[in-house]
């Protein structure tokens, strides 16, 4: 180790020393350096979907249960290995499974021996359907037509019954004509024989086979029968009825007098 020479240096008045400076320390904020990325836009939000409505529910109404026509009988059942009781539990024991909370009801359709038709129809004939009930009556009892009475077309000479056109001969239909056009008048038998027939005429009626035309006659009217009235001794005659409307002609029929 050497030694070296200090050398002092020589003293100075003391000097207040400067005020030291204040040091203001700003962070400045570190810059991301990742890529910008665009936000996504937004996905509207769907509207929660509603339960899907049977369609046979209406407004207004809901569906708390169901029915379901099983159409087996007991010796169907037991050519398959089982029967109706076994059958009904394993339907309801099902419900269970699906719905613990379900509640279920058996009923059994009862029908007379050998009654027709395909089993799940009687069963629901038998536990009182409505729509099979109206099926059924539809079937039975067909709506029937309302009657619209006799319609006497002069003008085209023709006879319609409840709508349906009447099988007159042409002779037929001049006797019914001639007896409408002297309405509430007594037409005696010859009177009716002279005036339908010629005096040539090898088919002309005498007084009592006129009677047989007029039984046709009405024969064909049927329920209306009536409308040509038997006087006792004289003849026959027609009178207003109800059931029964008359077309006119534009001109008067020539057999009128």
């Amino acid at each position: 180790m050497s030694l070296a020479t200090i050398e002092r240096t020589p003293r100075t008045p003391f000097a207040p020393a400067a005020p030291a400076r204040e040091l203001s320390l700003a962070v400045q904020p570190a810059r991301d350096t990742r890529p910008a990325v665009t936000p996504a836009p937004a996905v509207p939000t769907a509207p929660a979907a509603e339960a899907p409505r049977l369609r046979a529910v209406p407004q207004g109404t809901e569906a708390r249960g169901f029915v379901l026509y099983v159409g087996i009988d007991e010796l169907k059942a037991a050519a398959a290995g089982t029967d109706l009781s076994a059958i009904v539990e394993q339907l309801k024991h099902l419900a269970q499974q699906l719905v613990p909370t379900a509640e279920t009801h058996a009923a059994v359709a009862l029908a007379p021996v050998g009654a027709g038709g395909r089993d799940v129809d009687v069963v629901r004939l038998a536990l009182q359907d409505p729509s099979a009930l109206a099926k059924h009556r539809q079937g039975e009892e067909p709506e029937e037509k309302a009657a619209s009475g006799v319609i006497v077309d002069l003008s085209r000479k023709r006879v319609l019954i409840d709508d349906a056109p009447a099988a007159l001969t042409y002779k037929e239909f001049e006797l019914l004509q001639f007896l409408i056009l002297r309405e509430s008048q007594t037409i005696a038998r010859a009177q009716l024989i002279s005036t339908l027939w010629s005096a040539e005429d090898d088919a002309a009626p005498n007084e009592r086979t006129i009677d047989v035309h007029i039984r046709r006659l009405r024969s064909k009217l049927g329920a209306y029968e009536d409308v040509v009235r038997t006087v006792r001794g004289i003849g026959y005659r027609y009178d207003r009825h109800p059931d029964v409307s008359v077309r006119f002609a534009s001109t008067p029929s020539p057999d009128f007098i």
